[in-house]
């Protein structure tokens, strides 16, 4: 079989990346790769892809091979061994009474490389930990600093609006979020309301955020003067999802079908400025 493209994702949803195989293997097939951490499994999450597809300036790393049944009970014993590990790592962290909070404790596929995920506010002098962690279990210590995005994503939960955090269900990495998105989705910005369980801003601004944008090239930008039953008012709010245009008209405000109004061309609405 010639050479092939395959996207692999590490830890149900965790972020995905690119190896090269000549084997065939299939959508939801566990492999065997090694990465920057050592031997890991992974889940096929595409099927296989040409390369020519690609413009690949680097070689990739080639998967290993097809995951067989012993690698499958070894992944899971490692999983169970971690839960353990990660009770050990924090009563050592609390005799030496580090200002840093432990998150999750993974193991590489062949238990050469334990990885201690952790939280702090401040930077953490860890020298003598690493030495103690080494002589307990006498593998390859790595301690790794993470954001709170990264740990809603390892500990889960609910979010505001019922389901299961976006981040540990199905986002494979983050996207950029900014207020701006908020704003453009005319969104009160009570940081609170529109923050995740992480304290950052939601994920799920990103999602509708291309959809109003298009979406509000249809109505009159808010402040502008626009035709309404006879009457020039002036725009001060929209409802996007229910095509209403906010309007006010001699102190009164009320909402009206976007297709009751009229915009005025831009000459009319300058005219309309000076005249009031």
């Amino acid at each position: 079989m010639e050479e092939k493209l395959a996207l692999i994702r590490f830890n149900n949803v965790g972020k995905s990346y690119y190896f090269s195989t000549d084997l065939d293997i299939h959508k939801g097939e566990k492999v065997v790769v090694e990465t920057v951490r050592g031997l890991e499994l992974g889940e096929m999450i595409t099927e296989l892809k040409d390369i020519s597809e690609f413009n690949l300036d680097t070689e990739l790393k080639r998967i290993k091979r097809r995951a067989n049944r012993a690698d499958l009970d070894l992944y899971e014993f490692n999983k169970t061994k971690a839960i353990k590990s990660l009770e050990i790592c924090r009563d050592i962290i609390k005799e030496y009474k580090l200002d840093m909070h432990l998150v999750n404790c993974e193991y590489t596929l062949d238990a050469s490389k334990v990885i201690f995920m952790y939280t702090s506010e401040s930077r953490v002098d860890f020298r003598e930990l690493l030495k103690e962690l080494a002589s307990v279990f006498k593998c390859r210590i790595e301690l790794r600093q993470i954001g709170p995005r990264d740990k809603s994503k390892i500990i889960g939960g609910l979010g505001s609006c019922g389901l299961p955090l976006c981040c540990s269900s199905f986002l494979g990495e983050f996207d950029g979020v900014s207020i701006n998105m908020a704003k453009n989705q005319m969104l009160a910005i009570n940081i609170d309301k529109i923050s995740g369980a992480c304290g950052r801003l939601l994920c799920c601004l990103k999602y509708e955020d291309e959809a109003y944008t298009i979406e509000k090239k249809r109505f009159p930008k808010i402040g502008s003067r626009v035709r309404y039953e006879d009457k020039i008012v002036r725009v001060v709010g929209l409802n996007v999802i229910s095509d209403l245009v906010k309007i006010e008209h001699d102190g009164n405000i009320s909402f009206v079908p976007l297709s009751d109004i009229k915009i005025l061309p831009q000459k009319d609405h300058k005219h309309d400025q000076r005249s009031h």
